[in-house]
């Protein structure tokens, strides 16, 4: 989430059987231009505890779902069937002391969980709003489950002197094994940079910073980076525009794509992602406004982008989406 040019956060911001996700024939979603606003139908349907801003989920060996979101220790909530969700404690039982050095409040912002050699990790971070004088965190887990969160310390930090900001983590554990972490918001755009996977930290040696995204010219809103790997490419979503001013909120998610982890990612005009291209996956239309802050997690059904919304018929509450992914064109198209 950028901490540019918008209103402070509320404290607010703290699944029926699966087939409820599809709103909308398949046959005629596909029959519209793939990644065009017109191709997206309604969020599926989800009830209860869903007012959340930036979520990420994960399944469970057990197939329970995990949802992790912005605000106070990590908000949290829980699902037996990917539709009905219960609020719980937050991740932390006790806030690290380290966050109050970049968040007067302190609370952490945009996680990012995951699951790999048998351990939940969790990225996430800590700033304020309008500034990137910003750090990425990481915090593990044996069980993934609310307050048994162990912190690791600090992984990623930026200051004013910086052309980025330390923001909206995202870990992508490549085929090879190589460990990546992209991140940013706002000025320079998105960065992507080598973990060492024994430490989930930075690379002691491979130091390079890469760029994936950006907004040369006009608003620098691009934030919010999501990788994942299919098909032999390698594809970038990102939310773009502004976030957090409830139903006045511009945000949309756009993606390209590349045949290398570090890009250059393309959108399918071939435009580059550093360039402000990108095709657009989840745009505004009726009460759905500003989807954005998304994840993606692969499910027994497919992949599914997890994001939030401003519902214009609620106040411009932020609220949970949930849509499939198809991929048969060779492009992410929500239904």
């Amino acid at each position: 989430m950028s901490r540019t040019l918008r209103p402070a956060r509320r404290p607010a911001f703290r699944a029926a059987r699966r087939r409820a996700l599809i709103t909308a024939p398949v046959a005629a979603l596909l029959a519209l231009a793939p990644g065009t606003a017109t191709a997206y139908p309604n969020p599926g349907r989800v009830v209860g505890a869903v007012v959340v801003h930036d979520p990420t989920m994960v399944r469970t060996g057990a197939g329970k779902y995990l949802l992790y979101a912005t605000g106070g220790g990590l908000g949290h909530r829980a699902s037996a069937d990917r539709t009905a969700f219960t609020a719980g404690a937050d991740a932390f039982r006790a806030k690290p002391g380290w966050w109050a050095r970049y968040s007067p409040v302190p609370e952490a912002w945009a996680p990012d969980i995951s699951y790999h050699g048998g351990t939940y990790l969790m990225y996430y971070s800590v700033s304020s709003f309008g500034s990137h004088d910003s750090a990425i965190g990481l915090a593990t887990s044996a069980t993934g489950e609310p307050e048994s969160w162990a912190d690791q310390g600090v992984v990623v930090t930026s200051t004013a002197s910086d052309d980025f900001n330390a923001i909206d983590p995202n870990l992508f554990v490549d085929d090879d094994g190589t460990w990546w972490l992209s991140f940013g918001s706002w000025w320079t755009g998105i960065k992507l940079i080598r973990l060492d996977p024994s430490t989930g930290k930075p690379h002691p040696t491979d130091t390079a910073r890469h760029s994936l995204a950006s907004r040369p010219t006009g608003t620098k809103a691009v934030e919010a980076p999501y990788l994942v790997k299919r098909g032999g490419r390698y594809y970038l979503f990102a939310s773009y525009d502004t976030c957090c001013a409830g139903a006045s909120s511009t945000y949309k998610v756009k993606v390209g794509r590349a045949t290398s982890v570090t890009g250059p990612y393309l959108d399918r005009n071939g435009v580059p992602m550093t360039e402000n291209g990108g095709t657009p996956v989840l745009e505004s239309h009726g009460r759905y406004i500003g989807p954005g802050g998304q994840s993606i997690m692969s499910d027994t059904d497919g992949d599914l982008i997890v994001y939030h919304y401003y519902d214009r018929d609620d106040n411009g509450t932020p609220k949970l989406g949930i849509n499939l992914l198809d991929w048969s064109t060779g492009w992410p198209v929500a239904h």
